[in-house]
């Protein structure tokens, strides 16, 4: 056993031991970052001492570990990308970039992978940049606890703050973006995971999925938002434990899904929205223990949609709890609360004896015609509601939840 691991430490020195560190910094014998990269030899570190470079743009085309003392600053001088990286197996950590130049034509970003795998981004703060961190067919790669910040006023000139295209295998983790067009987003991007980051504050989505497809985002937030999170045209993506907070507006929603398939959406928390969920074309959708709290929607499923199953999920103080555009239904209410049923339980299972119709009439007339919201709460609209509801006619017969449950779930 002794010499076995004597031999595992003679292999890891013999690959480890011509490694070399290199110190940049104004005391130093190298003054530039670019220069120390020049010299450094596949492994080497470069250690930044603190203090304000100006370097242009930053290649990084060998294996090396990018090292910052105290986040010594990049300035792209709002003209160049601060930081290209052009190697596998690159780690850069602990700067702080800014101003990074501005293009209609090129994706100028604070730090980007061109068709790498293996790199780690992390504990960097990008402040004012383009694009912030940008992966071009990234495998494998690594982008955590860093802090994204952005001015941006308008769409048309803002990037995103995690931008992933055509990549795989991405781990993007506890990093704070606010201020982008997006603050994350994926275009063709695959078994990829997003955990742990908190996405506030930009103007368009605080996730946007295009075309990603067997990925998953957990145990995130996204609040304040122009609109919470959209995945459209994707399929195979699990949804958990996330937090869908005060994303408001006219057309806004917590999360936005149009054209997906075989999703999973459990534990979710969607609490002060205009639209707690939006769906469009969505098929083969699972909803499982997600509250939906103080939306004014909490749920709008339009008739293009099917097999969408909604089990064990609690609904409270919503203006809405559901609203749809169409009469025929083929998808599954059971076994939810409804914090406005008014049934009984005469038998103390716990569970309604009644049906649960969560479509109001009201609800059905805003939906052809949204001024009408401006005689809510009259005692008109109350009155259309209650007759509704002893004689549907507007509301769709087979949208109902057969087995309401009369206590909220503790989720």
């Amino acid at each position: 056993m002794k010499a076995f691991i004597t031999i595992i430490v003679f292999v890891l020195f013999a690959v480890t031991g011509n490694a070399k560190t290199i110190r940049v910094g104004k005391l130093q014998a190298i003054k530039t970052i670019q220069q120390a990269i020049q010299i450094a030899a596949k492994g080497d570190t470069v250690l930044v001492d603190a203090g304000l470079y100006h370097e242009k743009n930053l290649i990084i085309n060998k294996t090396i570990f990018l090292i910052g003392i105290n986040h010594p600053v990049l300035d792209g001088e709002n003209q160049y990308e601060n930081i290209s990286i052009k190697a596998d197996g690159v780690v850069v950590d602990g700067f702080k970039v800014v101003h990074s130049g501005v293009s209609s034509i090129e994706d100028f970003a604070g730090i980007k992978i061109y068709n790498r795998r293996d790199v780690i981004i992390k504990n960097n703060i990008l402040d004012d940049t383009f694009f912030g961190i940008y992966s071009q067919y990234g495998t494998n790669c690594t982008i955590e606890k860093n802090t994204l910040t952005a001015n941006s006023k308008e769409e048309q000139q803002a990037g995103n703050g995690i931008h992933c295209w055509k990549s795989d295998s991405m781990r993007i983790i506890a990093n704070t973006i606010s201020g982008h067009r997006d603050g994350i987003y994926f275009e063709f991007v695959t078994n990829s995971v997003i955990w742990r980051n908190t996405s506030f504050n930009n103007l368009r989505y605080g996730l946007h999925f295009m075309f990603s497809n067997n990925d998953a985002y957990i145990t995130n937030i996204f609040k304040n938002n122009g609109a919470g999170v959209a995945v459209m045209f994707s399929n195979h993506v699990k949804m958990f434990n996330n937090y869908f907070e005060e994303n408001w507006g006219d057309a806004s929603y917590g999360l936005l899904l149009k054209e997906i398939s075989d999703g999973y959406i459990n534990n979710n928390h969607f609490t002060k929205n205009t639209t707690g969920i939006h769906m469009e074309g969505a098929s083969r959708i699972a909803m499982e223990k997600n509250v939906f709290d103080n939306n004014g929607w909490a749920l709008k499923i339009q008739a293009s949609c099917m097999d969408i199953v909604l089990t064990k999920n609690n609904f409270i103080s919503n203006t809405f709890d559901v609203g749809t555009n169409g009469s025929l239904v083929l998808n599954t209410f059971n076994n939810n609360y409804w914090d406005k049923y008014d049934g009984y339980d005469l038998n103390k299972d716990k569970i309604g004896d009644v049906p649960y119709r969560p479509v109001s009439m009201y609800s059905m007339i805003i939906e052809q015609n949204p001024p009408a919201m401006m005689l809510f709460r009259s005692f008109m609209t109350s009155l259309l509601d209650k007759t509704e509801k002893i004689i549907p006619t507007l509301t769709p017969e087979n949208l109902k939840d057969d087995h309401p449950l009369m206590k909220p779930l503790p989720l």
